[in-house]
Parts: structure tokens; sequence; C-alpha cells
């Protein structure tokens, strides 16, 4: 009852269908038994904000940042209650099974954390699950605060559709400084590079990798950063428009590399979360990691400081390109509270939400007009990059493929994992981007 009872409070009578007078709503709820609050002049009392945010942000940084603008909302608006639902689950793996059963159902959160780009549009927006909301971008003066690329990923049919709130990179390799210090190594530029780092680590007894896909994802995202060492920026984007086929001699040889960087893994990667990964970093027990820059929020809350504990570098190869990937936050149609969606989203796309957040997240603003004095020594190296680098899209994070196409693409990978068979995971491979490519 009271579910209802918001849902019709935060629509307009012209949204609800034919117009609808005052009186009808009181009368209404009155048939159906609803307490009405009415003020000296007949009206509904106004009633406090209440705002469910969906994420899976439950990790170190991620979670810091998320309440960072929480208590943004809440200085706003005072009286507001915020309900954090949060699945946990990295790159949202738990999180989306939840979300997909309540949007279905006609139980959406006021809004959701979701990637920007395909997996926002194709899963949500074709649908008529979202409504537009340029008009938050227009009414703040705030379409040309963010790059026209960005805005382009973001829209669909020329509205856009979601905030983001943030710019990861995804192809980034994280060290141990001490471990690579003790060892006499530096960070490797290239893949055979990586490889000689990986045999003199081995050789002293240490595990060079650190690997946690429980879930698969993080594997997928490992290898994402594999066929772009391989590929170069312009070949790896085509894998994704069907202007680079899948069945050359590249897709082999990534996966033979992908394999070959296996051998060098943690045993217990299976069970591990991508956090856990990053712990066996700070911890000595792995030199290495590959992922995205959310990582350095978590070395971060765990009281790290970044070129002084840990160090990174561009996956080896893949200097010069960007692998991107955006959290963003959209409208569900029939949200319980509407206007507290809507100035969520505006905080979301302030400049003041995206400062709050994105320093403790471990990511750059969306924005171009932010206070860079805020990032520190890997953010600003990081907001050069997105500046001058050729951008490229991740795959494992909604950027690049349809979210049923990454589902296909990580069936093939828990496969391979098991087997490391070449053949059948590139033959698996390019039936799923047949099924895809047009």
């Amino acid at each position: 009852m009271k579910r209802f009872a918001a849902m019709v409070c935060s629509h307009s009578p012209q949204r609800l269908g034919a117009p609808i007078r005052l009186v009808s709503l009181i009368g209404l709820f009155a048939l159906l038994g609803a307490p009405v609050a009415l003020t000296a002049a007949g009206k509904p009392e106004p009633r406090d904000p209440r705002l469910e945010i969906f994420s899976w942000w439950t990790a170190g940084g991620e979670a810091e940042g998320l309440a960072a603008m929480f208590e943004i909302y809440r200085a706003k608006y005072p009286t507001a209650q915020i309900i954090n639902a949060t699945v946990a689950g990295g790159a949202g793996s738990n999180a989306k099974a939840v979300l997909d059963t309540r949007m279905q159902s006609g139980n959406p959160p006021d809004s959701f954390q979701v990637h920007a780009g395909h997996e926002l549009i194709d899963s949500w927006v074709r649908a008529g699950k979202m409504e537009p909301i340029t008009f938050v971008f227009r009414e703040n003066g705030w379409l040309n605060a963010f790059p026209k690329d960005l805005i382009d990923i973001i829209s669909y049919k020329g509205e856009i559709y979601s905030v983001p709130v943030n710019i990861h990179r995804s192809n980034v390799l994280w060290y141990n400084k001490k471990i690579f210090a003790d060892n006499g190594l530096v960070p490797p530029a290239s893949f055979d590079q990586l490889v000689k780092v990986c045999d003199a680590l081995a050789t002293k007894g240490i595990t060079p990798f650190a690997l946690g896909d429980n879930g698969i994802w993080a594997s997928v995202h490992l290898l994402e950063s594999v066929l772009l060492s391989t590929m170069g920026p312009v070949r790896y984007k085509g894998l994704w428009t069907g202007a680079t086929p899948w069945d050359g001699g590249e897709l082999r040889t990534s996966l033979s590399r992908f394999a070959t960087l296996l051998h060098y893994v943690n045993t217990d990667h299976a069970t591990q979360s991508w956090d856990a990964a990053a712990q066996y970093v700070i911890d000595g027990k792995c030199a290495m990691t590959v992922m995205g820059d959310w990582v350095e929020g978590y070395f971060k809350a765990k009281g790290l400081t970044p070129n002084g504990e840990f160090g990174w570098v561009p996956f080896p190869g893949t200097k010069g390109s960007f692998m991107m990937l955006s959290d963003s936050f959209g409208l569900p149609r029939g949200a319980p509270d509407r206007d507290a969606a809507v100035k969520w989203l505006t905080v979301a796309a302030s400049r003041e939400g995206q400062d709050a957040f994105n320093p403790k997240k471990g990511s750059i603003p969306s924005r171009t007009d932010c206070n860079r004095s805020l990032y520190d020594a890997y953010l600003q190296s990081a907001m050069d990059s997105f500046r001058t680098d050729t951008i490229v899209p991740s795959v494992t994070h909604g950027a690049a493929a349809a979210e049923g196409w990454v589902s296909q693409i990580q069936d093939v990978i828990a496969l391979f994992l098991c087997d490391l068979d070449v053949e059948k995971a590139s033959a698996g491979l390019i039936a799923a981007a047949r099924e895809y490519v047009r």
C-alpha cells in the first residue's frame, strides 16, 4: 500500500493517464484504506524524500566515495531518508541479477548503478524501462561540462539516459614496489618483458600475479588488456564494430598469451574476489595484479600511498591507450520517489559531487571542469592520459558490447580456464561475435 501511494504521489496526473483531480486521488486512497494526511488547505502533506540507491559498491574506496556523495545529498536535503541498497560482487556480477528481477517485476529502485554505454542502452533503454534525463544537464547548463564523446556514449536517439559519475581506466598493472626493489626488477613495458619478470619472481618462490576471478569477470578483464596489447587500439576497437575479424591470428595469439599468464597466478584465484587479489599484493603474497583503477581507491583505503607502497604502469604493450569505462546512474520509469531520484542525479552530475566521489573511489571525474588539485599522483596521471591517449572501450565493463555478448564471452573464458584449449576458445568467441556483429 505504501509503495502504491508513493508511486501515485510522485507522478503528475498527466503521467497517470487522463487528468485526475486531487480530490479523486484522496478518494482513491480512502477506498484503498490508505491514511491521508491533509494540510489546512486540504492538500496532502508533503512527505520526506525517500531515496533508494542500488549499487555494488561495498569495498574500500568505492564505498567511501558513495558515502561522500550521500553526505552532500543529506546536506542539501536533511530530511531525506537514504536507503543504501548494495549487493556485493565485483563488476556487479551479483547485483545485476538482483536488479534484473526487480526491473522486470516493476519494482525498480529510485536510481541504480550501471556501466555507461551498451550495458545501460541495450539492457534497459531499448526496453523502455528508463526515462531520458537530458533535462538534468540542460537545466543546470552542464551539456558542455562533459566531453562530447562521452555524451554520445550515454545517449540514445538524441536523449541522455544516465549521469556518468566517473571515468575508470581498465588497462593498469599494479605492483608491490618493495618486492620489485628487493628483486632488482623494473616494471615491464612489453609482453615479453612481463613474462621475464614473472619468471624471475617465480624462481624466487614469489607468486607473480594476483587474480580474483570469483564470478569470472576478472579473467575477462585481464584478457581484454592482452587483446589490446596484441592488437593495438584500432584493431581492438574493430572487434566490437565488425572492422576487425575475429578469426584472425591475433585472437589465437592473445589467447596463448593469456594462457601463459594464467600459469603465474595464485592457485586459489577461482575463490577470490578482486579486492582479495589486491590485498594479496598489499600483503606481499603476490607481486602484481591487473585491474581497473578502483584498486587505487582500495589501496588508499588500506593506508597505502601512490608511489609509496605501490606503483603502476599501463598493461605491458598498451602504453598510449586508455581503456575506458564509466559508472553511471539513471532514472527508472516508475521510480518510487522520482523527485528524490532527480535530486540524486543532479548531485551525481555536479562538480561538487564528482570531486567528493572520485578521489576516494580511485577514479577521475567525467566532467572537464573539476578541481585537479584534489587528485593524487596516480589520478592526475590518469587525467593526463585520458586527455592525450587513444580511448578504447572496455568489454568487461559494458562500454564495448551488449551484455548478452559479454555473457557469452565470459562463458567461453570460464571453460578456457579449465582446459586452456586455444582453438576451442577461439571457435567459441568467433561464434559469439557472429551473433552480435552486424
